[in-house]
C-alpha cells in the first residue's frame, strides 16, 4: 500500500497540517490541523477521498484549531483522536487564552483515546502511537515503518526541539522522549514535524546540536 504526504503550513504559527491517504483505498486522516479547517475539508472533498478520523500529537491550540471547521465540512463528522494526559489543555482551548486568543473552535470532544504502543490502522496501513511527553502531557507521535515516516509534532525539529517553558512542560522528559522514541528509529526515518522543513532520524543524531550537548 502506498502513502500519499501532503503538508500545509497554516496559521499565525505556520504550523503543519498533514493530509495522509492511502492511495489504495482513498482513505484519509488529517494530522494537527491547527487552522484553515475547512480549506482542509474542501482538499478531501474535492479529491474524493474519505477522511476516517482526526489525529492530533498534541492540544496546543495551533494543533487543534481548525478542528471545528475541519470535522464541519466533511460527512460523517470523522471522529477526534487524542492522548487522554492532553485532554485538560484541550479543555483550556490549547492555552490560546495565555497568547490573548480567545474562540478557538476545537471541535467535537476527542473519542479516540491514544496509548503508547496503540496500532491505529489507515486502509490496510498501520501506524504505531508512541508517547512522547515532555513538550506536553500526552504529546504522541505517529510512526509507519513500512513508509519510514514519523509523524513527530513539536517533539524534535530539524536542528532544534520542542519548547517546554509552557505549562505541562519538562526538558528533562522530552529529552528521554527523544532519546527512546525518535532516535532508537533507523536513521532514514523521516521526521515530519509540526513547524519548519522535515528531516531525519540520522541528521538530527548527526547535526542537532540539543542532541549532542
Amino acid at each position: 500500500m502506498s502513502l500519499k504526504i501532503s503538508g500545509y503550513p497554516l496559521g499565525m504559527t505556520m504550523t503543519n497540517a498533514y493530509i495522509v491517504v492511502e492511495e489504495e483505498s482513498g482513505t484519509t486522516v488529517v494530522i494537527d490541523p491547527g487552522f484553515e479547517g475547512a480549506r482542509l475539508a474542501r482538499i478531501i472533498t474535492e479529491n474524493g477521498w474519505r477522511c476516517q478520523a482526526v489525529w492530533l500529537t498534541h492540544a496546543h491550540f495551533d494543533h487543534i484549531g481548525g478542528v471545528g471547521a475541519l470535522v464541519a465540512g466533511l460527512p460523517g463528522e470523522p471522529p477526534v483522536a487524542l492522548h487522554a494526559a492532553d485532554l485538560p489543555l484541550w479543555e483550556l482551548q490549547g492555552g490560546a487564552p495565555l497568547f490573548g486568543i480567545e474562540g478557538v473552535d476545537t471541535g467535537p470532544r476527542p473519542s479516540i483515546d491514544l496509548t503508547d504502543g496503540q496500532l491505529l490502522i489507515l486502509g490496510q496501513t498501520k501506524f504505531e502511537v508512541r508517547h512522547a511527553p515532555g513538550h506536553t502531557p500526552g504529546h504522541v507521535m505517529f510512526y509507519c515503518d513500512t513508509a519510514d515516516v514519523l509523524f513527530c509534532g513539536d517533539v524534535i525539529f530539524q536542528g532544534s526541539i520542542g519548547r517546554t517553558d509552557l505549562p505541562g512542560g519538562s526538558y528533562g522528559t522530552l529529552m528521554d522522549s527523544i532519546r527512546h522514541q525518535v532516535l532508537s528509529l533507523p536513521d532514514d526515518t523521516r521526521l515530519l514535524n509540526g513547524h519548519g522543513p522535515e528531516t531525519t532520524v540520522g541528521r538530527e543524531r548527526a547535526y542537532n546540536p540539543f542532541l549532542n550537548m
